[in-house]
C-alpha cells in the first residue's frame, strides 16, 4: 500500500504542468467593431486576437450561447466545452445617440446658402437619432438640402460617418421659426434696484413667445429702477420699470418757487418717493402746507401750487 503511494507521488511529479483552465467571459464591453476570441473566454492563448466576426451595433447587445460558445471553441482548438448548458456570453458595445446639436450646427450651415436667416431657429420634426461608438470621432455631413423659404420648411438627408461603423443615412425635415431679441436678467434683482447693464442679456426666442410689452433692447431699460422682483433669466418688461427716484419718501427738499423776476426757495418733505419730471406732494417746513410739485432734480422741486 505505501509504495502505491509513493508511485503515485512519482507520477504526479513527473506529470506535465496542467494547462490554464480557460472559461467564459460572462459579461464583456466591446470598444472595438469586430469580436475577438479573447472577448468570449479567458485564457485563450495566442489565437486571443483571432476576429470571429463584427461587434453589436454601438448601444446594442450580442449574446452567444452554448452551443455557440462550444462551436467557436472547437473551430479555433480551445479546450472548453459546456457543462451545465446555461452558460452564455454576452456582449455590449457601448455608444451613444447623435446629439441635435450636431445635426442642426450641420444643417445650418448647408442652409445659408439658401437664403436662411442667420437669426432664425430650425426646428426638426421627430426622428430616431441614429447610434454612434461612444467616443469615436463622428462627421456629420447634408446631402440634397432644399429649403422653401416661403413656407418656412426644409428637408434634407445627413449623411453619418464614425470610427468603427458603418456610414448611415437618415432623412430629415423640419420648419424655420424666426426669433426676436428678448432682455432678461441676469441675476435676482429686488424692487427699486436701478438696472445696470450687467444686470442684463440679450437672448432670441421665437416670435410667438415674446412676451408683450418685454423689453428688446437696453435702451428704456438700464438706468431705470425695479418697480417688482426679477428672477435670473426671467424677462423685464416694460411695465415693470420706471424712472430711479429722484426724491424718496420723507426726504427734505429744496422747494422752488418761481415768480416773474424772482425765485425764492424753501425746504419742505416729499411725501412720496417720485422720479425726475414727477409731481408728488410736498409739505412746507415753515408753514405746514402741503403743495404739489414737479421733481427737476435729486432733491429739487418746483412748487406747483397749494393741495
Amino acid at each position: 500500500m505505501a509504495m502505491r503511494a509513493i508511485l503515485a507521488v512519482l507520477l504526479l511529479a513527473a506529470a506535465p504542468a496542467q494547462a490554464e483552465i480557460v472559461a467564459v467571459r460572462p459579461f464583456v464591453v466591446v470598444d472595438d467593431a469586430v469580436v475577438r476570441l479573447g472577448d468570449l473566454f479567458d485564457n485563450p492563448g495566442t489565437r486571443g486576437a483571432t476576429v470571429l466576426g463584427p461587434a453589436p451595433a454601438p448601444g446594442g447587445r450580442l449574446v452567444v450561447e452554448a452551443a455557440q460558445l462550444a462551436a467557436i471553441a472547437r473551430a479555433n482548438g480551445i479546450a472548453w466545452r459546456p457543462v451545465a448548458g446555461t452558460e452564455r456570453a454576452v456582449l455590449e458595445r457601448p455608444g451613444r445617440a447623435l446629439g441635435r446639436e450636431e445635426m442642426l450646427l450641420a444643417l445650418r450651415a448647408a442652409l445659408r446658402g439658401q437664403g436662411l436667416d442667420e437669426t432664425a431657429e430650425l426646428d426638426l420634426l421627430p426622428f430616431a437619432a441614429p447610434m454612434v461608438p461612444e467616443r469615436a470621432f463622428v462627421q456629420v455631413t447634408v446631402e440634397g438640402a432644399v429649403l422653401d423659404a416661403a413656407g418656412g420648411r426644409f428637408t434634407a438627408t445627413l449623411a453619418v460617418m464614425a470610427e468603427g461603423a458603418p456610414a448611415q443615412r437618415l432623412r430629415v425635415a423640419g420648419r424655420v421659426v424666426p426669433t426676436v431679441p428678448m432682455l432678461v436678467a441676469a441675476r435676482r434683482m429686488a424692487p427699486g434696484e436701478i438696472v445696470r447693464a450687467q444686470d442684463v442679456r440679450l437672448v432670441r426666442v421665437p416670435a410667438s413667445r415674446l412676451r408683450p410689452g418685454a423689453a428688446q433692447a437696453e435702451e428704456g431699460v438700464v438706468g431705470q429702477a425695479l418697480r417688482r422682483p426679477a428672477a435670473p433669466d426671467q424677462p423685464l418688461l416694460l411695465a415693470d420699470l420706471a424712472a430711479p427716484a429722484a426724491v424718496e419718501r420723507g426726504q427734505t427738499v429744496t422747494m422752488v418757487f418761481e415768480v416773474p423776476g424772482m425765485v425764492l426757495t424753501a425746504q419742505g418733505r416729499a411725501m412720496e418717493a417720485a422720479g425726475r419730471g414727477a409731481t408728488v406732494p410736498v409739505m412746507n417746513l415753515a408753514t405746514r402746507a402741503v403743495v404739489e410739485a414737479a421733481v427737476i432734480a435729486p432733491g429739487r422741486v418746483r412748487v406747483g401750487g397749494v393741495r
